[in-house]
């Protein structure tokens, strides 16, 4: 346990975590307003069609309804990431593009009669042939889903650095690989859902549930053609969102609209068969990989073509398209690379950003072909990634400067930890077989992704001595109000429960670009610390005036300032306070902001360093594996990542676990398959989600520290490693055990026992 801080570095519990556990914590359908109605939204039944009239007379006669509204009603334009990739409406009104598009909503005084005037909306379509298949929508001919674009190609990326074609020649082995990932989807518990109120003056506020509040609010003004000043936007607590929940989606401007025809407050939230529909899903790839590699077992160029399904809108495409190849240089010495990806509108449900967005499916990818080869060569996998892996204070062939860096510590602890080198390749025999494997991930910090990237936070002392801090950031789960709070607690010198939060309010929370990129704890985090630091200025003038010193000579610890080197002569905190407050008449407010410190990336080489600094870390995976059943049973997991420091490890180690599970699901479990654009499931009860049950019963982590001098308190970041490396990892150790490479996710029980039978087949074929 770290000694040299108080609050810092220690397992301290959320301190969100007691209202939630009791049930006290208020979410978005929890709350209501006096003379609410409720909302509901009609959706396509048709994957492609044309909208040709909406009738709503029947519905508007049904008793208890009070309003219909449409996208005639939004006085917006299209919104979206990116000026030229906005091609979603609040709702739609010429075209749906996929089955769940919304293009009307009704308010009506209880739930049920609201769900009953949907089916009394009678809209008429042109039906048009659809597309579902990414590989045929580019082809030439294929169904236009948005008329402005050719080959249906949403986003795309190309990249490259070094010298791809002399990597290739001075490689002794080149091996290539076809790989396909599925859909899966982001699992939270909480649906989406939203509280409006559109007052008479014009100004509109809404209750809803955003893991990035501040691109919903921009989004929401946008489509409905309004003042960004005219717009509120609070954030209730949270009940997960692991990428999902960054867009308005459309309950948000349907209950929005609905307030404005009606006056009155409307609520909406979605069932999870409304989730299904029309949430957002991890991009489903196809990836094609070609990899140089020297006899020693150096790797000389990569080469990566991707096609991600994107669905019927571009979301975050670009920025989604781009991971992938941006990423491919670390955590692994990569000289040469070049990447072409492609993301591709289908009929289909849009897909977006999910808990390390888009890198676990290339890990996979191009760390099966790196296993493979390392096995030809006769190097097992921990030997080839300590072979190829960056040092700190090196320079990526694609320009990344690396400063501090544990990639090889991670690696080591995680091949002790399952004692990798007795363990790997020995497990083939009998009914049960045993396979231990490894991952990588690269760590993306608060990288610099255009337009606002800076965050800002205030604090404030009240005439008792404790503190609020008022920030723009959301803790989604991931426990990151509880590490701010530390933030502010051991800077101050005072104890973490003397110290509240806030949570987002868009007229009173400083702007912040949200929850996502391993951002929050480091540039959130930066912005408290340089807050609380203008808030001790203010008290430290005040003691230096008692204790007729310099200010710049005191330092705060255990509720008092005193001077450095003498703590006998000091005051307490709260007679600084108090100071400040009823001498001075001069309440304590502390303004910080803060702003990554990376360069610019060359998007058209991929060149350049776009975060201020990088992590990495290690999974590894043991399983056993019934021969006879095909079942795959997770015997251990291992987590290693190179956090920077540990903030706050008890919270850090749950977030691994979590994310090593949720790998685990996508890799043997999760698929979220659609026929002709529909779900085939729309609930929990259909969607094979992993639980505790399919988790390993031993889950162990190791938090390499390296203390980045850049980061608040020496962190990094520790979100979405767990995520990235645990796809390799369980797909690597399932290959030890069966000697079998799958190159198609999920890899479930029926899939084992086939490629089981076919080796058998093979063997006997060949005695």
């Amino acid at each position: 346990m770290n000694t040299e801080f108080a609050v810092i570095g220690k397992p301290i519990h959320r301190v969100d975590g007691r209202v939630k556990v009791t049930g006290e914590a208020k979410y978005t359908a929890d709350l209501s307003l006096p003379g609410m109605l409720w909302g509901k939204v009609l959706r396509s039944p048709l994957a492609h069609a044309r909208i040709l009239n909406i009738d709503a007379s029947r519905a508007l006669r049904l008793p208890g309804v009070r309003a219909v509204v449409t996208g005639r009603d939004a006085r917006g334009e299209n919104f979206g990431f990116l000026p030229h990739t906005r091609d979603k409406k609040a709702l739609e009104t010429e075209k749906v593009r996929y089955v769940g598009d919304e293009i009307a909503a009704v308010a009506a005084i209880d739930k049920d009669i609201a769900e009953e005037a949907l089916d009394l909306i009678q809209v008429d379509y042109e039906p048009l042939e659809a597309v579902f298949d990414p590989v045929e929508a580019m082809k030439d001919g294929a169904p236009a889903i948005h008329d402005h674009v050719k080959n249906n190609i949403s986003a795309e990326t190309h990249l490259n650095w070094g010298d791809l074609e002399q990597g290739f020649a001075r490689s002794d082995l080149i091996r290539e690989g076809k790989f396909t990932t599925q859909a899966v989807v982001h699992g939270f518990i909480e649906p989406h859902a939203a509280l409006a109120y559109w007052e008479s003056t014009g100004r509109a506020q809404i209750w809803a549930s955003k893991q990035s509040p501040y691109i919903a609010y921009r989004h929401l003004a946008r489509g409905l053609g309004i003042p960004l000043s005219k717009l509120r936007l609070v954030q209730p607590y949270v009940g997960g969102g692991f990428g999902g929940k960054h867009e308005p989606m459309g309950c948000d401007f349907a209950a929005l609209l609905l307030s404005q025809k009606t006056g009155r407050p409307v609520k909406i939230v979605y069932s999870q068969e409304e989730v299904f529909l029309s949430g957002r899903r991890r991009h489903p790839f196809i990836f094609w990989v070609k990899v140089g590699m020297r006899k020693d077992g150096n790797i000389q160029a990569v080469s990566l073509k991707a096609i991600a399904d994107g669905g019927a809108y571009t979301s975050v495409g670009p920025l989604s398209i781009l991971l992938p190849g941006a990423n491919l240089g670390v955590p692994l010495r990569i000289p040469a690379a070049k990447y072409d990806g492609f993301r591709i509108y289908t009929n289909k449900l849009l897909s977006g950003p999910l808990y390390g967005h888009c890198m676990p499916q290339t890990r996979y990818a191009v760390e099966s072909v790196l296993d493979e080869m390392a096995e030809e060569l006769g190097f097992d996998p921990v030997d080839l990634r300590l072979i190829n892996s960056l040092e700190a204070g090196e320079k990526t062939a694609d320009g990344k400067q690396i400063t501090t860096w544990g990639f090889k510590e991670t690696v080591q602890a995680v091949a002790d930890s399952l004692d990798f080198k007795n363990k790997f390749g020995k497990g083939r025999k009998g009914r049960i077989l045993h396979g231990v494997g490894i991952g990588s991930n690269p760590g993306f910090v608060s990288g610099r992704l255009g337009g606002h990237e800076g965050s800002a936070a205030m604090v404030k002392l009240f005439e008792d001595g404790g503190v609020t801090l008022i920030h723009g950031a959301t803790d989604v789960g991931q426990g990151a109000e509880t590490v701010l709070c530390q933030i502010v607690a051991e800077s101050l010198g005072i104890d973490i429960t003397e110290v509240n939060s806030s949570r987002v309010d868009t007229e009173l929370t400083p702007m912040d670009p949200g929850t996502f990129g391993s951002r929050t704890t480091y540039t959130s985090g930066h912005a408290a610390i340089v807050a609380t630091e203008d808030a001790k200025e203010q008290l430290a003038a005040a003691a230096a005036e008692k204790l007729e010193c310099n200010p710049q000579d005191l330092q705060f610890k255990d509720h008092r300032i005193f001077v450095k080197g003498s703590p006998e002569k000091g005051i307490s905190l709260l007679e600084a306070v108090r100071t400040c407050f009823y001498t001075k008449g001069a309440p304590v407010i502390g303004r910080g902001t803060a702003a990554p410190k990376s360069g610019k990336m060359d998007y058209s080489t991929g060149t350049g360093k776009q975060f201020p600094a990088f992590s990495s870390g290690s999974q590894g995976v043991e399983v056993e594996v019934d021969a006879e059943t095909g079942e795959v049973r997770l015997t251990r997991m291992v987590i290693s990542h190179d956090c920077g420091r540990a903030l706050n490890p008890l919270a850090l180690e749950g977030m691994q676990h979590g994310g090593a599970a949720s790998a685990a699901g996508q890799v043997l479990l999760e698929e979220m398959s659609l026929d002709q654009g529909v779900p085939l499931a729309t609930s929990f009860m259909d969607y094979a989600l992993p639980t505790v049950m399919d988790a390993a019963p031993v889950m162990e982590c190791f938090h390499v520290e390296t203390e980045d001098p850049s980061g608040p308190f020496g962190a990094k970041d520790a979100g979405e490693g767990a995520q990235i490396a645990g796809l390799p990892a369980v797909a690597a150790a399932l290959y030890d055990a069966i000697g079998v490479r799958f190159r198609d996710l999920p890899i479930t029980r029926e899939k084992v026992l086939a490629a089981l039978s076919e080796k058998a087949r093979q063997e006997e074929g060949r005695s």
